[in-house]
């Protein structure tokens, strides 16, 4: 580890950031907001709380801050060490987690998703990260060369919300400073902060970019950092055009991750691709590349009517059924038959089981739902499918097998085995996706729950 203190300085540039982050963060967080610090214990972070810790009173914000501690350097240990005295010093709680990231072909990739999911489990209203100019600048050449597209390039937005996290908001009031101006307000101030080693390794490409190709970049066209800046927010403000056009071409409801395949064939190629990705975009799955998603699209179209398809595109896959597209995020893997899930239900407003990547909501109601004195009768317990399951929804009609039941309800093939069952005793009572045992639905008046079976981000609402 570097701890870096620098002589005290003068300097406009330092003196005058201060004004311009209140401006920016005055004008997006209200007064009260929580706002919590992605602290690495580099010089932008250290700047960034810093400015917070001053500004938090005239604004009544509560300041926290995050350490995500990546064990990827032999330091790792000596930052988190570092940033809890800087935090300590400056009364701002601070929570340190470890991760683990794998090792595969894109280290920082996976390093940022492994912090994000930490950013998300922070009771705060907006995340509060030191991206600055230079690291648009940077992040426009990357993409680039990447290749991407409209929203790639647009590159970082000064505030998003997060499609993961609903209430969470990803705020970068730095990207209008300067890497110059933030280091002058560090020296100004007298403030300490930590080196990443990695940061001097040209093996990575934002590295080398920065260190051997935008100093001769500079020294030719100076205002490169706000012209490419500029450019980004161009391509941000398209991408804003293309998801209305997203819409306007019969992007589905919030939180569903379903298309007809009537709607993707009457669209012209480009916009059948422009609609896929507005889908993806909003369960927030990374972009695959042009060719794999025309390839993924010609396929889904192309298919035959019975066939069963599924598309990999790497962080999700695509299926067809019955007409339809779906998209299915890779997360935690379905509950499979003979699972050993077994959830007690002991009345409860939800039930989270991560297995199945989703939520149970129980919500009272009075004649209506599932007789709650029924149902209570016998212990409850939520339940994976085993195989040979058989439920009466109707009276009118005889008990059948599940797997007829989920036909007859157009439940497709690879979300049979990951919808739950409620059981009380041995009784089956009721299932996600096809309804209520007509044995034990609530009377006139009587007390009762409705069950709903919500899944996270490519899956449905069943109820």
């Amino acid at each position: 580890m570097s701890n870096v203190k620098s002589k005290r300085a003068g300097g406009r540039a330092g003196g005058a950031l201060p004004r311009r982050i209140e401006a920016v963060l005055g004008a997006l967080a209200a007064p009260g907001a929580r706002l919590c610090v992605g602290l690495s214990g580099g010089v932008d972070s250290v700047v960034l709380l810093d400015l917070l810790a001053a500004l938090a009173p005239r604004h009544q914000w509560q300041v926290s801050a995050i350490h995500v501690n990546h064990q990827l350097s032999p330091n790792a240990d000596a930052w988190s060490r570092f940033c809890r005295r800087l935090c300590r010093d400056r009364g701002i709680p601070l929570r340190v987690v470890k991760v683990t990231v794998p090792r595969g072909d894109s280290v920082e990739a996976a390093a940022r998703e492994a912090r994000y999911g930490a950013y998300r489990r922070q009771r705060a209203d907006n995340i509060v990260l030191a991206q600055h100019q230079d690291d648009q600048a940077e992040t426009v050449l990357l993409q680039l060369l990447r290749g991407a597209g409209v929203k790639g390039l647009a590159a970082m937005p000064l505030a998003r919300a997060d499609p993961l996290r609903p209430g969470l908001r990803v705020l970068r009031p730095l990207l209008d400073a300067t890497r110059r101006e933030i280091e002058a307000y560090a020296a100004q101030h007298g403030l300490r902060w930590v080196e990443d080693e990695s940061n001097e390794d040209s093996g990575y490409l934002r590295n080398f970019l920065r260190r051997d190709i935008l100093p001769r970049l500079e020294a030719r066209v100076p205002a490169y950092r706000a012209t490419l800046s500029r450019a980004a927010a161009q391509m941000a403000e398209a991408a804003v055009l293309l998801d209305a056009l997203a819409q306007m071409d019969g992007a589905p409801a919030p939180g569903a991750a379903v298309l007809p395949l009537s709607t993707l064939n009457a669209l012209a190629p480009a916009r059948a691709r422009n609609l896929l990705r507005y889908v993806m975009a909003q369960h927030g799955l990374p972009m695959p590349q042009s060719q794999q998603l025309d390839e993924a699209l010609r396929q889904a179209l192309e298919a035959k009517a019975d066939a069963r398809l599924c598309v990999n595109l790497g962080a999700c896959s695509l299926r067809r059924y019955r007409g339809e597209l779906h998209l299915l995020a890779h997360a935690v893997p379905p509950a499979l038959p003979g699972s050993t899930v077994n959830r007690p239900w002991h009345g409860e407003s939800s039930v989270a089981v991560p297995e199945w990547r989703g939520v149970l909501q129980m919500r009272r109601r009075r004649g209506t739902g599932i007789d709650l004195q029924k149902l209570l009768a016998q212990p409850v317990t939520l339940r994976a499918r085993h195989g040979g399951e058989r439920l009466q929804p109707e009276a009118a009609r005889p008990r059948r097998a599940l797997k007829d039941l989920f036909q007859m309800q157009g439940v497709p093939p690879w979300r049979r085995d990951s919808l739950p069952l409620l059981w009380s005793g041995e009784r089956l009572v009721w299932v996600a996706g096809v309804g209520i045992d007509c044995a034990f639905r609530a009377r006139a008046g009587a007390p009762g729950v409705m069950p709903r079976w919500v899944e996270r981000a490519g899956g449905a609402a069943a109820s």
